[in-house]
């Protein structure tokens, strides 16, 4: 059998962070001809049918006590220190800083494993916070990094292709083609990875009613003194306040958790109460010439917001679906579907370690299927 007629055709759906870099695992261990098939990609505007380019993002794992996804995390991070390091090709994307979290209600976050990790002493906690802890964590420059993952996927013969999928069955029977020029691919596709965040609601074929939006509000401010990342929160009361700085001298300041909410722009009542909340949080985002002659207001902040928007979380009740069906081919047999979704905020701390799993159950579908 010849190299290419042995090489496995893979549709992957989705080119948010987590269909990016679930294609790229698949794309580099080798034997696999992968192409993205999307209607939004990272190079596009903004928008709200898009979360990734949303996200602030900082690598801060929510995990706590779900030894599955603690797991997912801490392979993602490796990763991403990996990729981070001095003189690599992505160094760009990443800003290591020393991050605080404080905790509203006491709870244990479980990262003692994060470099330079310390619990914080009762007499060192802010805003009525009942436990805390400091560590060496990495931010992400989103859109930089989508940007690097998609041309890391293209520059290793990668395909993309733009089109709206309304059903699973468009992609198993028309295969891409049927969205570059309107007819089927000559070859079948072997496989189908299905990353549609949010999408996941009203895909043909998936519509997975458990799936929900947690919209998040964002201020982008420019303050390149800031060099550190502080965050207090209150998990019971979806309450998040923090401060997530870029390489780049931007700032990220959030956020909201609205479980169900729709709405699809920047409320100006919202970013008014994000900056109260960031600069009580954190005084230092006042600019210094101010801060040297008296405390900044939030109206020292607003010359120096760049954008407000939100994103919509692709939250999913259980957490990130990682599993397979076996859906019928173009032909008489059945062809593998591996599904990852669900990721809601951390699909960026999260997508090198979900994407691990996925490609395992492909591999472990595949394998399956050349034993039938």
């Amino acid at each position: 059998m010849s190299q290419a007629s042995a090489t496995k055709n893979i549709v992957v759906i989705g080119a948010g962070v987590v269909g990016l870099t679930t294609a790229l695992k698949i794309q580099e261990k080798g034997g696999y001809r992968v192409t993205i098939i999307a209607d939004t990609f990272p190079t596009d505007a903004k928008t709200i049918k898009y979360t990734s380019l949303w996200a602030g993002a900082h690598h801060v794992s929510h995990a706590a006590e779900d030894a599955k996804q603690m797991a997912i995390d801490r392979e993602t991070f490796e990763v991403m220190w990996e990729l981070s390091a001095s003189g690599g090709p992505a160094e760009h994307c990443f800003y290591r800083i020393p991050q605080v979290d404080y905790c509203l209600d006491g709870r244990e976050e479980g990262l003692d494993w994060m470099p330079d990790f310390k619990k914080l002493s009762q007499d060192s906690l802010v805003g009525g916070a009942k436990s805390g802890s400091s560590f060496t964590t990495l931010t992400i420059d989103t859109p930089a990094y989508l940007s690097y993952l998609l041309s890391r996927f293209l520059s290793r013969g990668g395909s993309i292709v733009r089109g709206s999928v309304q059903h699973i069955s468009q992609v198993i029977e028309g295969g891409p083609n049927l969205f570059r020029y309107s007819k089927a691919s000559h070859e079948p596709v072997d496989a189908l990875i299905v990353c549609p965040g949010l999408g996941a609601r009203t895909l043909g074929g998936v519509e997975d009613k458990d799936v929900y939006p947690v919209r998040g509000q964002v201020v982008l401010i420019r303050a390149p003194w800031i060099d550190f990342g502080r965050t207090i929160s209150h998990v019971a009361q979806g309450l998040w306040t923090y401060n997530i700085p870029r390489r780049n001298g931007d700032v990220i300041l959030g956020g909201t958790k609205e479980d169900n909410d729709w709405y699809p722009a920047a409320r100006p009542e919202t970013t008014t109460e994000i900056l109260q909340r960031c600069l009580e949080l954190c005084p230092e985002l006042a600019p210094p010439s101010i801060r040297a002659a008296r405390p900044g207001t939030i109206d020292d902040l607003r010359p120096l917001i760049l954008e407000e928007g939100c994103g919509f979380r692709p939250q999913r009740k259980g957490g990130i679906r990682l599993d397979v069906e076996w859906v019928q081919g173009r032909g008489e047999g059945k062809i593998p579907m591996v599904f990852n979704y669900g990721h809601g905020g951390g699909g960026y701390q999260s997508s090198w370690g979900s994407a691990a799993i996925a490609l395992d159950l492909l591999e472990k579908a595949l394998a399956e299927a050349r034993s039938h």
